[in-house]
């Protein structure tokens, strides 16, 4: 009688054993039928036999074979020997782990890496697996998902408009909403409930540069006066607009102009999305200050680092450029 088809092993071919070879090995081994029976019976050798026996029986119970445990044991051992490593080679790893640091995510990284080592690539993927399988420790500087949008602005207090002179998003020029032009700015304040101190956040729609100051009220005064003081330094070239939300904070910002020279723009209310470049900048800036932290303890020093940090990492929508190099770039281009 001829053997069933499942059993029949091509010729110099390896082949692994299925769980239907373990079931018939089990079944003769049980019967007492020794190992080059078995290996007749399925047309293998008889080394394979041995091999399987001695691998994939129980590391207690020597000689005792059961076909699903030990075709469980080969899978986990075949998974475990077909896995590559997360990156390619300590370099590449060296350089995923400073940056990491640096709260840069898989995204930046992966285009960075082939500006900064041209002869180098890796996944975005990768260094996800990376993260997860070898340093899950990294896991908390990676940006949280899913977050659900608190929105912020006009006051249901205020059912006319409390600004004067409010300009609004609807009249900004379209060259200045599809980033064509430079000096465009988005002002912002992030607040904490455990602290008077409030940071004032601008940031250039173009270039995504970031100015990151405190202030130790939330008023409209200390804000102005702080966004003066910042980007008075600037060429005249670079603060041509500000686009604000309505929050009591911004109602001098025709003091702001008339010192600066700037336009004033403001979000419909409860529109504060409507300046997703400043909105996004605030959820990176949470990354290193999470909601609760008392900014009156945050020192001048590590509001600084924390500026230099935003603009000298790579975005994706600058072709993994930094807002620095990019700024330079127009400057440069402007002299």
């Amino acid at each position: 009688m001829g053997h069933p088809k499942r059993y029949q092993r091509r010729k110099g071919r390896y082949t692994h054993l299925t769980l239907d070879d373990r079931a018939v090995i089990s079944v003769m081994k049980g019967a007492g039928h020794s190992q080059k029976e078995m290996a007749r019976r399925l047309k293998i050798s008889p080394s394979t036999i041995s091999r399987e026996l001695s691998r994939n029986a129980p590391p207690v119970r020597m000689g005792y074979y059961l076909a699903h445990k030990a075709h469980e044991r080969y899978r986990e051992r075949f998974s475990t020997s077909h896995q590559r490593l997360s990156l390619k080679n300590e370099a590449i790893r060296s350089y995923v782990e400073e940056h990491l640091k640096e709260r840069w995510s898989p995204e930046q990284i992966s285009g960075r890496l082939n500006i900064d080592h041209p002869d180098q690539r890796i996944s975005h993927e990768a260094i996800y697996q990376f993260i997860y399988a070898e340093k899950p420790e990294y896991v908390q500087l990676l940006t949280r998902a899913h977050r659900k949008r608190k929105y912020r602005g006009q006051g249901k207090r205020h059912k006319t408009s409390h600004i004067p002179n409010r300009i609004p998003i609807t009249e900004r020029p379209k060259a200045v909403e599809n980033r064509t032009w430079r000096g465009h700015w988005e002002a912002d304040t992030l607040v904490s409930r455990k602290s008077a101190s409030t940071l004032v956040t601008l940031n250039e729609r173009k270039t995504k540069v970031v100015i990151l100051d405190r202030v130790k009220e939330n008023t409209a005064e200390a804000v102005s006066n702080k966004i003066i003081a910042r980007m008075k330094k600037l060429p005249k070239r670079l603060r041509r607009s500000i686009t604000y939300d309505n929050g009591h904070e911004n109602v001098m910002h025709e003091k702001v102009n008339r010192t600066l020279k700037t336009r004033s723009y403001f979000c419909a209310p409860y529109h504060s999305w409507e300046k997703g470049t400043v909105e996004n900048t605030n959820g990176l800036i949470r990354r290193f200050l999470p909601k609760g932290t008392d900014f009156s303890n945050v020192s001048k020093a590590e509001i600084r680092r924390i500026e230099n940090a935003l603009n000298n990492r790579p975005r994706k929508c600058l072709r993994y450029k930094t807002p620095l190099e990019v700024l330079e770039r127009q400057v440069a281009l402007a002299s």
